[in-house]
Order: structure tokens, then sequence, then C-alpha cells
């Protein structure tokens, strides 16, 4: 724990924690180190977020409850079932190539509302100053990762012949090794173009225009209409009534209301006498996320869309039903999940505003498609549609897709704000529980609560089966005991990409600031 003048930062790759902490050691403000943040991160971990991504923020400004943005980018106003049928696509989206590009980017536009609230809170660094990391680094090239080196093996013979991949990441013919250095002079022009020209630059400017007229020629469903109408939204977050205090997320079309869902029906259940790695905690805790993915396939859709007020499945009445349902000695059957991999990042600044921000293309490296000569990869969230007549997220021309990512802010009674969040599909909601449950509930220290080895229940980013999956280290008798319970239980690495990449940052009432990244990343905590 330390006390600071300036902030604090949390990433999964230790040059976008470094680009916050510079920002703030400039005197930027919370806002503005993750605008640095994000830019920067899109360069260094382009397999799990980039320009071409779609993004969501939680700002707290001292005393206020948070504020969400919501830059989800909306199907193509062509893509229709329909549409897809005339391609030969009938049963089901394609995960890679042009006709999974079908969603609009809208990362970079929330980036901007972004950008006009940091102003709003008094900032004043200029926005090519913001961007200078992120351009120097695509520039100059960075050395490549192990989680992107492994991304890269594992990936290559699906995404090597999509648009532009291979000249982007392999442009020497060869998968690149961890600690070969990665340049990426397109998407540095692009950056430059941006710092320059203004952001609005990336839907309305000629950087519009050339991805527009890229993306169509490749089969995207994508045209320049679609990047001249999308605009990023302020939206309510919700918010959880907890024993601890208030717990925020994002709305929908994110699965924030899964992660308040399992801490709502685990404050009912009680945890008193558990221990954070022990098999009566996590058979709660599965057992509460088995619940809350009921309620995500029945009702999480477009908000547009939504035939129920997602704020009213946190009612005491709906959470008290869910808790009762739950078999503290049997586990439940199982319900679908989706895979998914992103960036979670975390800011805090000397005057206590505070920002929980994810960014993401879905799977690994998206569509794979790179939009003509900008260097932005596109992502594939779109594949989240469905085709079936019918079905609660079916494909529709400007339908908004299902989201994984879900950024949460607590503000508990005591004073302590906590900023936490995680990569991972299904289990974003479960490694946030994981790590805030075990430091404000089992006494964890910041890295301890990071560090500790978690669960899956389901499916994330390189995994394909939807067993409750454990790290390793687990002791053999917890893996022992939730077997009893009926859990179908795998094991994984001792620390596995696959439990998540998370962050942690607590503020005192007195200002004094800690944070801890995930061994489990590239990453870091800063300190400004």
């Amino acid at each position: 724990m330390k006390p600071t003048a300036r902030g604090i930062a949390v990433a999964p790759h230790h040059l976008a924690s470094e680009s916050a902490r510079d920002v703030l050691r400039e005197g930027g403000n919370a806002i503005e180190a993750m605008i640095a943040a994000a830019a920067t991160i899109a360069v260094v971990y382009p397999h799990m977020n980039a320009l071409g991504g779609d993004g969501f923020w939680l700002i707290a400004e001292p005393g206020q409850p948070p504020r969400a943005i919501d830059a989800c980018g909306a199907a193509a106003v062509i893509a229709s079932r329909t549409w897809y049928a005339d391609h030969d696509v009938r049963n089901r989206l394609p995960t890679r190539g042009p006709l999974a590009a079908l969603t609009m980017a809208g990362t970079v536009s929330g980036w901007q509302l972004a950008l006009d609230a940091a102003a709003q809170a008094g900032g004043r660094l200029p926005l090519s100053r913001l961007l200078r990391d992120a351009e120097h680094h695509a520039r100059t090239g960075t050395p490549v990762s192990r989680s992107l080196a492994r991304g890269l093996r594992t990936k290559q013979d699906e995404l090597r012949h999509q648009p532009g991949f291979s000249a982007h990441f392999m442009p020497a013919q060869t998968v690149p090794q961890a600690g070969d250095v990665l340049c990426q002079p397109r998407l540095a022009d692009t950056l430059a173009q941006l710092a320059r020209a203004g952001l609005e630059d990336f839907y309305r400017g000629d950087l519009a225009r050339r991805m527009a007229t890229a993306l169509g020629s490749a089969g995207s469903p994508l045209r320049l209409s679609d990047f001249l109408t999308h605009r990023a939204q302020w939206r309510t977050p919700l918010k959880l009534e907890h024993s601890l205090g208030h717990v925020y997320n994002t709305p929908p079309p994110t699965q924030g209301l899964l992660s308040l869902l399992i801490l709502g029906q685990l404050d009912r259940l009680g945890l008193d006498g558990l221990h954070g790695q022990s098999a009566e905690f996590i058979h709660r805790a599965v057992e509460a996320t088995r619940q809350a993915f009921v309620i995500r396939d029945r009702h999480l859709t477009d908000p547009a869309r939504m035939r129920t007020d997602a704020q009213s499945l946190l009612s005491d009445e709906c959470l008290d039903l869910l808790a009762d349902g739950i078999d503290l000695q049997r586990a439940g059957g199982w319900v679908s999940g989706a895979p998914g991999d992103t960036v979670w990042m975390g800011v805090v600044d000397a005057e206590g505003r505070a920002v929980s921000f994810i960014q993401s293309i879905y799977h690994e490296f998206g569509s794979g498609v790179i939009a003509g000569d900008t260097g932005v990869l596109w992502q594939n969230r779109g594949i989240s549609f469905s085709l079936a007549t019918g079905a609660l997220n079916a494909l529709e021309p400007c339908r908004k897709p299902f989201h994984t990512l879900n950024p949460p802010i607590a503000q508990l009674t005591d004073g302590r704000t906590v900023v936490y969040g995680s990569m991972g599909g299904d289990g974003q909601p479960q490694f946030q529980a994981a790590v805030l449950l075990r430091h404000l509930l089992f006494g964890d220290s910041v890295t301890d609560a990071v560090a500790a080895p978690r669960w899956l229940l389901g499916r994330t980013w390189g995994s394909d089966s939807d067993t409750l999956k454990l790290e390793s280290r687990f002791a053999p008798e917890v893996f022992d005991a939730l077997r009893n319970r009926g859990h179908v239980v795998e094991s994984l690495l001792e620390f596995d990409e696959s439990a998540g990449h998370a962050g942690l940052i607590v503020r005192h009432p007195d200002g004094r600031v800690e944070g801890a990244s995930d061994p489990r990343s590239d990453g870091s905590v800063e300190y400004a």
C-alpha cells in the first residue's frame, strides 16, 4: 500500500500501465491516462484488442456514482440473414474472415466520449500526447509477448490467409517468437492521423472512407454508411445493493448483470467461516454462476430489444429466488456459454477519480481481417448473433451484439473504492467474484487475491470444453470434493491464461492506494 500524489494504474501489459502512469505524472487525470493506456494496449496486445474492436467504460468521479460509456458497434445495415444466405451462410456465422467482420468497431468512439469527459474534469493534455506512446510502439516496434507469441503460433493456420493478416503480423513469412520485435508501421500512420485529424476521422473522415472501401472489397457487409452513423453512448450503470456497499457494472448488451447476480447471490448464501480456496466457496460461486447464466440466456440482448429491465433483475425478490434455487451439496445442470478474450485495465488518480475499462475484438485476433492499408485489425464480435429464427440474439441489421465484456467498480460503505476486472469470456464475472471476495471477505492482500488459483465454469479464450476447470494449484482434496458434489472437473496449468488476466486497485478514504496485476499476464501495477 502506498500514499500517492498522482495515482495508480493496472494493465495486462506493462507498456500500457506505464503509459497511464506517465500521463498521471504529467498532471493528466485518470480518464486521460486510460485513453493513453487503451491506445498502447491496442498496439502491444493485438491478439486481445485493437482499434477495430469495441470498448466499455465505467467512470466514477469523487463522491458520485459511476457512469458508463457504451462503445459497442452494431451490425452492418445490410447484414441480414437473407444477405448471408445469399452468400451461402445459412446455419452459423463464420468465425474468421470478412463475413465475420460484420459489426462496426466502437472502441475509438468511446475514446472520444472519454476525452470529452476528461476535459470536463479539468484535463488539459492534447490527444497527440495521449496517442504518442501507442504510435511510438507501433512505429519502432515492441518485443512480442509470450501471450501474443502463443496466440500467433496456435491460430496461424486459420488466420494467415485472411486479408492483410500475414503481411501485418508475419511480414517475414514466419511466425514471430516471444522476444522478436514486431513493427506495425501502417497502424502507426493511422494513430498519427487520428492524433492530427481527431478521433472522428475514424468514422467520418478519410480514415473511415479507406477502411470502409477495404472491408467492402474484402467481402465484409460493412459500408461507409455504417461508419457515418455510429456513435458511442453514455449509459446508466447497473447497481447492486451489497452488504459491503454498492457494486456497479455496465448494462446490456454486456454481461455486467451476470457479475452482479453472482455477487448478490453469494451475499445471500453467506460465506462466513469459508476459505477463498475451499471447495465450499467454489461450489457456491459456481452454482451462483449457473443461475446467472440462465438469466443471461433468457434476457440479455441489444438494450433496444430487451423485454425486461435489467436493473429489475437485481431486485431483492429476484436475488432471493435465485439464491434459494442453489443446492449447497450438488451441482446443477449445464447451461450454454460463450468464449472470448479481451483486456481489462484500471486507473485511479490523485483526486479519487476511478476508471474501469475493457476493450476487445472477441476471439483472439478477431476476424483476422486488416482493414486495407490502415493496420486496423477488425473484430468478430458479430458472430455472437444467431441465424436461427426467433433466437434472442438473432442477426438483424443495425442490432448490437451480445457482449461478454463488463468492467466493474465497487464503492464500499467504509469509503473504499475498488476498481477490478478481468478478461475471459464466460470467466469474466467468475474471476471478478473470486478476486473481489478474496480481498474483501477472506482477507487476502490485493496481490494474493489476484494471484491465487482460480476456477472457470464454461469456456473462455483458448478453451472449447464446458467443464469446471481449476488451476492445478488447488489442493487435491478440493478437486475430490467438487467431483463428489457432481461437478465435471478438469485441471488447468498452475498459472493458466484460461483463468484470465485480472487486476485490482483499492483506494482508501485517506487517499492511500494499492493494486495488483495478474502474474498470468504480461502486465504491471504502476504508481504515479
